[in-house]
């Protein structure tokens, strides 16, 4: 199976951005009821070609939207094979602005999809807010996840993503209390990350127990926004299930590793992409 030829359409072109397009996208895919498919990557891994190449790809495969990883030297939140790449993207010379290039190229090749650029605070900090919004912007993101930034220190950001459109997004934990869960679909724009389980992220063969009741408790908050599932999505079962009761699903490590470990990663990742997208 090939992977194809990307277009060549800048991302200016592109006829809707920012929030806007983050919710056309969660909007296509309830209308064609399942959830919306969002793969992430970590940019400069294993190296600046092959990750722009593999973003083409998992575009092409039937993602609804993409998360760019933003490699971090301590990423709390990520397991084993997300550290692991982004080590390795670091040894190899990637850095924010080199990130940006990435996601810049991909908008100039044609990917179109909603972009979320994941990236820790320190970085965001040493970049400065308004700069680091504003550039990525400029390189074609439509939102920034801040995994390690809670809801009640994130004003400063959030005033610079609503400035430029951008989405936020907010995460809520199985270990939550209503009232952290209220907090942080409050202050959430483009949609509400729903951490699976009480961990970091890896592929796990099952689905956490509860999950659905979980979701529904923190769509009882969401006020109508989109309710997206992370951590341990790594089957076409799985997003089928999620799909069930959740608007999204995030797959991370289960994607990083088959492809990562592959002769050729770009052809593994819009394989594995393309078996976990479905049409009812």
């Amino acid at each position: 199976m090939t992977t194809g030829t990307p277009s060549t359409e800048a991302h200016h072109q592109r006829p809707v951005t920012g929030l806007p397009a983050i919710a056309a996208a969660f909007a296509r895919a309830r209308a064609e009821g399942r959830p919306a498919l969002m793969p992430y990557w970590s940019l400069g891994y294993p190296d600046v070609e092959t990750s722009l190449r593999v973003i083409e790809a998992i575009a092409r495969a039937g993602a609804d939207l993409i998360e760019l990883g933003v490699p971090f030297s301590d990423p709390l939140a990520d397991g084993p094979v997300i550290q692991r790449a982004n080590q390795i993207a670091l040894e190899r010379g990637i850095t924010v602005s080199r990130c940006m290039q990435i996601a810049t190229r991909a908008r100039a090749a044609g990917v179109s999809v909603p972009f979320l650029a994941m990236g820790y605070l320190n970085p965001v900090i040493a970049y400065g807010e308004a700069r680091y919004v504003a550039d990525w912007q400029d390189a074609g993101a439509d939102g920034l996840i801040v995994p390690d930034l809670p809801p009640e220190e994130s004003d400063d950001l959030k005033r610079e993503c609503d400035a430029h459109e951008m989405a936020l997004v907010q995460f809520t934990a199985p270990t939550g209390t209503e009232a952290r869960i209220s907090l942080s679909a409050q202050y959430a724009t483009g949609f509400i990350y729903i951490v699976s389980i009480a961990g970091v992220t890896g592929a796990r063969d099952r689905l956490a127990e509860g999950l659905r009741d979980y979701v529904e408790r923190v769509k009882v908050h969401a006020a109508g926004k989109p309710v997206v599932v992370g951590f341990g999505i790594s089957k076409p079962e799985h997003v089928r299930e999620v799909g069930q009761f959740a608007d999204g699903v995030i797959v991370a490590s289960a994607l990083l590793k088959h492809a990562g470990d592959a002769p050729d990663p770009v052809q593994a990742a819009y394989e594995f992409v393309r078996d976990l997208c479905y049409r009812t």
